[in-house]
């Protein structure tokens, strides 16, 4: 078995890896990028359409030319990387355990380890649409890659089941290749994506949305030949009655995405609610010295915030080799994160009181759509200690807060956080003449 020695594995090649194994070279420290496909660069190298890099760079990039200036970068600062390599494990004392054809099983023993293996597409299984396996059955992103990488057409007649960007997406690269989408049907009362893709994907071309609708049955045995759709309540059951066919020979799902987190698991380390791992203000795990960045610590609706937490995750590992490698930790009192009222999860999970002088970077999402909304940040004594009005907020974009604790006056005794998303007040008062009418 190979054994190297390195002071930080980056696990994973894409937008979230590269960036933070840059950043740790620029630091002076040796890094090792672990990548299990054929190429550097993740999912951004299907990615062909534009709108990336805009906060990055500075201008509007496709995927793969995004993806470049990255993999420029690790090769003029000569990092080293192994593509083809699976990682099969990883332990809580940093070592790293991987495979591929030319080196065999190799043992990276590190200081410090970054993940960043992304996440992953919901499939069929997970959402149990009732019917046979016929051919003609698809994520949108495993359609994404044959057109776009492979060159090759699911189908001529589509369906696709939620609205997620990757979906709308591919709903308008479709209709390009002279395919006919025959709807995007959406099982909640709104887009799941971002309202840009609402409008430049589905809207400019006229593809239809139905919301409030889900696939309850596939039909087909060999090859799919149509889909059920159905109404759905507010609890999402099924509303009788309320069938509909469509007939397509192909069914893409967009159905949301999930953290891989695998490895993470191995090493021990706690997930929180929303399926990546628990970490601190510093993208810490609960692993000491193992640290989470990108979709497999949050799924992020935008690559370029990718990217600058990713670049977080790699300044934060090298100022831990630097402090506190190889020396006795003490216990550091951190302070529990929550998510009040419409908030979907919280990072980071926990903060520590040492930090409190330091800007922390909160990211969070909503549960529900609203407008004139109020971000407010409680104590565990219910006291509000920040607030801020947000014109617009929607689940599918992730909502960024930049505090430092110390200036806004928390109590370092303070036991736990609560940021909450509410209406304004004056919405309220609204809504009451409202329903007095």
């Amino acid at each position: 078995m190979i054994q190297e020695d390195v002071d930080v594995v980056v696990i994973g090649g894409g937008a979230a890896g590269l960036a933070a194994a840059i950043e740790v070279k620029k630091a002076g420290l040796s890094v090792l990028i672990l990548e299990r496909d054929r190429e550097l660069g993740g999912i951004l190298l299907q990615c062909i359409h534009n709108g990336f890099g805009i906060k990055e760079f500075k201008e509007e990039l496709t995927g793969p030319e995004y993806a470049q200036r990255f993999i420029n970068q690790v090769k003029e600062l000569q990092i080293p990387f192994k593509i083809n390599t699976m990682v099969i494990n990883i332990t809580g004392d940093k070592k790293v355990y991987a495979v591929n054809e030319q080196e065999g099983l190799m043992e990276i023993k590190a200081k410090a380890i970054i993940l960043a293996m992304g996440c992953r597409e919901r499939t069929r299984g997970a959402i149990n649409i009732p019917g046979f396996r016929p051919a003609g059955i698809f994520t949108a992103g495993q359609a994404q890659r044959f057109v776009n990488m492979e060159g090759y057409l699911p189908g001529r007649s589509i369906v696709i089941l939620g609205s997620g960007d990757i979906g709308m997406i591919m709903a308008r690269r479709l209709t390009w290749e002279g395919c006919k989408v025959k709807a995007v049907v959406e099982i909640l009362p709104y887009v799941s994506g971002l309202m840009r893709n609402q409008v430049q994907c589905l809207e400019d071309y006229n593809i239809p949305l139905i919301t409030s609708y889900t696939v309850t049955k596939i039909h087909g045995k060999d090859r799919v030949k149509g889909v059920t759709i159905s109404k759905v309540d507010r609890n999402f059951d099924r509303i009788i009655g309320s069938d509909k066919f469509i007939e397509c020979d192909t069914l893409l799902l967009s159905v949301g995405l999930i953290p891989e987190n695998e490895l993470t698991l191995q090493a021990n380390a706690k997930l929180s609610s929303n399926g990546g791992p628990v970490v601190d203000n510093n993208l810490e795990t609960t692993i000491e010295g193992i640290f989470a960045c990108g979709n497999v610590l949050q799924v992020h609706d935008i690559v370029d915030l990718v990217t600058a937490e990713a670049k977080r995750a790699g300044k934060n590992a090298v100022e831990y080799i630097n402090k506190r490698f190889g020396k006795k930790i003490e216990e550091k009192r951190k302070i529990e994160c929550v998510p009040g009222r419409n908030v979907n999860y919280i990072k980071p999970d926990y903060v520590n009181v040492s930090d409190f002088s330091k800007d922390i970077i909160f990211t969070f999402r909503v549960r529900e759509p609203g407008t004139r909304q109020l971000i407010q940040v409680k104590d565990h004594e219910n006291n509000v200690i920040y607030k801020r009005n947000k014109v617009h907020v929607i689940p599918s974009e992730m909502i960024e807060l930049k505090l430092n604790l110390e200036k806004i006056r928390v109590n370092p005794e303070c036991d736990r956080l609560e940021i909450e998303v509410i209406p304004r007040p004056e919405v309220l008062i609204e809504e009451e003449v409202n329903n007095e009418r």
